[in-house]
């Protein structure tokens, strides 16, 4: 078995609906996003992909077509919090803004990020590990075998 990563980052800002501390202002993050699958590379001469567990051009499709594209220079709102009039006066006056049915927290965005990716990945590839920078020391992390019941 072997594991593959690759690297992204985005800008995206996010508001806490009653978060008791400083972020509670509305606030963006340069995010650094870390996608590690896992698979068997693939042995097999006739194929184009011969001695890879997948492309790394196939990962950076993925992730840029489900969560960079989408959530780069946005701002993600809970759609359930009284901040869903706030992000519909922002979308009324041209921003880009993602309603979320979770509060945006590192966390919670890992596990719409997972939920993305693995949709997307080729059957003989797994989504092993998901790591989120917000800041340069202030990260989350996703393992597949921690979260199973996926």
């Amino acid at each position: 078995m072997i594991r593959i990563t690759k690297i992204f980052t985005f800008e995206t800002a996010h508001v806490l609906y009653n978060y008791d501390g400083k972020c509670k202002n509305m606030h963006g993050h340069s995010y650094k996003l870390f996608v590690t699958v896992k698979g068997e590379p693939i042995n097999d001469l006739d194929n184009q992909k011969n001695g890879m567990v997948v492309d790394f051009g196939d990962i950076k499709k993925i992730v840029k077509e489900e969560i960079v594209d989408i959530w780069d220079h946005s701002v993600l709102v809970n759609g359930a919090s009284p901040h869903k009039a706030l992000g519909e006066s922002l979308q009324d006056q041209g921003h880009k803004v993602i309603f979320c049915d979770y509060q945006p927290t590192c966390e919670n965005m890992l596990y719409e990020i997972a939920s993305k990716i693995k949709s997307k990945l080729p059957s003989h590839v797994q989504l092993a590990y998901l790591k989120l920078h917000e800041t340069e020391n202030s990260y989350g992390e996703w393992l597949a075998e921690e979260n199973w019941f996926e």
